[in-house]
This record gives structure tokens, C-alpha cells and sequence, in this order.
């Protein structure tokens, strides 16, 4: 089902609750839509309400960015830290358009992110904690950049995350990965991280790892 009454498009999957139900938000990657993560929908718990939202940068000829990465022969690949600010607080309205929407329990919120996604989930929940509980992070890494200032005085009391990352992952290095256990460390957040032998994608056992992660927090 596609909606296009709130600000980002998306498709869902509705709950076999009538009310209050956990609500999982998905955010593809880079060049992506919405119908990629949507694919995991079928196998996840069938009372969470499922939205898989499509970025807003159309690219040509297809495809969608949350924020552009340019590549120049100076400054090597760089990225549009500017969009991606933008596009973390266009996911935070949509969170409030969401719960507003649908069915749902505004207290039970899950991002699912892969690459890009991932990439802003983590800057969703750092910077507007209160809004969500549990964030899936699937290849991606944390970009200080596009987090606030005062990250140091934010209560993350209530969030929780699992990581996981590709052991030969092409795309993102997984040294940058690596950093992020030790980042939610120093800020006291609860969180697990996962390694597995791919590249930039979901293995099987990482798709059944954070499926059991996830059920036992909804």
C-alpha cells in the first residue's frame, strides 16, 4: 500500500493490531527505494506496523539518495553533510506524521536502516532520542558531522541498537563500523554489534540475528 499524504512517500504493512501497535520505520540506502527493505516485511512479527519510506533526492535515471556523495578528483568521495542534516530532521517530522496517522504506539518506535539509512538512523536517534526506542543499523556508521552539538548533555537512557556490519565490506570500510561500539560506549547507550563474512549487504544469519534481537524488544 503507498501513501503519499505525509511528507515522505512510503509504503506499509499494517499490524493485526487495531491499536497501539509497535511501529518499524525502514530507510533503504543510497540509489535505492523504498520496495528494497520492504522485502524483510513478510518475515518480521505480524503485530509490528511496518513503514518503508523512500528518500527524498531523486537520482538519475532511478533510484533515490537520502543525501548526494559526490566524487572529485581533489577532495576524493565526499559527502553533502548539509542534505543529510536535512534529511535527518525530515525523518524526525515524519516520525511525528506517522504516529499521528496510523495506529500506532508512539513509545514503541524501531528504525531499520541499511547504508545511507543506517547512516541517518543513527542520526535520528542521537539527535531526537525521545522519539525513538530501537534502532536496527545494517552497514553503516556513525557521521559525527551531521549529530548535535550537544550530544554530551542528551538523555539516550532509552535507546537501544544493534549494529552489524560486513567483514569485506566494499563500499564502507569495516573499520568505520568498528568505531561504533566504542562511540555508544563512551555515551553509555545500550547496544550489540555484529560482524559476518559479506560484503555491503544482509546475510542470512545477520537478517535472523536482528530479527530475534527485535522480537525480544517489541
Amino acid at each position: 500500500m503507498l501513501n503519499t499524504s505525509l511528507f515522505l512517500h512510503h509504503i506499509i504493512r499494517k499490524s493485526t493490531l487495531t491499536e497501539n501497535a509497535p511501529l518499524l520505520i525502514m530507510m533503504h540506502g543510497y540509489g535505492s527505494d523504498e520496495n528494497d527493505l520492504f522485502s524483510f516485511a513478510s518475515e518480521l512479527p505480524e503485530e509490528l506496523f511496518i513503514i518503508s519510506v523512500r528518500a527524498p533526492y531523486p537520482m538519475q535515471p532511478y533510484g533515490n539518495a537520502w543525501y548526494a556523495i559526490n566524487f572529485d578528483e581533489e577532495q576524493g568521495k565526499w559527502n553533502d553533510n548539509d542534505q543529510a542534516i536535512k534529511s535527518r530532521d525530515i525523518i524526525s517530522k515524519f516520525i511525528d506524521e506517522a504516529v499521528d496517522a496510523y495506529p500506532v504506539n508512539k513509545n514503541n518506535v524501531t528504525l531499520l536502516g541499511f547504508s545511507q539509512g543506517s547512516i541517518l538512523s543513527y542520526a535520528v536517534a542521537l539527535t531526537y532520542p525521545e522519539k525513538v526506542k530501537n534502532i536496527i543499523a545494517l552497514s553503516g556508521y556513525v557521521n559525527k558531522d551531521i549529530l548535535p552539538k550537544t550530544i554530551d548533555e542528551q538523555d539516550y537512557s532509552n535507546l537501544d541498537f544493534y549494529c552489524s556490519h560486513g567483514s569485506v565490506d566494499q563500499v564502507i570500510p569495516v573499520e568505520w563500523a568498528r568505531q561504533t561500539a566504542p562511540f555508544l560506549n563512551s555515551l553509555n547507550i545500550k547496544h550489540k554489534y555484529s560482524e559476518f563474512p559479506v560484503g555491503h549487504g544482509v546475510a542470512p544469519q545477520n537478517f535472523y540475528e536482528f530479527k530475534k534481537w527485535l522480537i525480544e524488544r517489541i
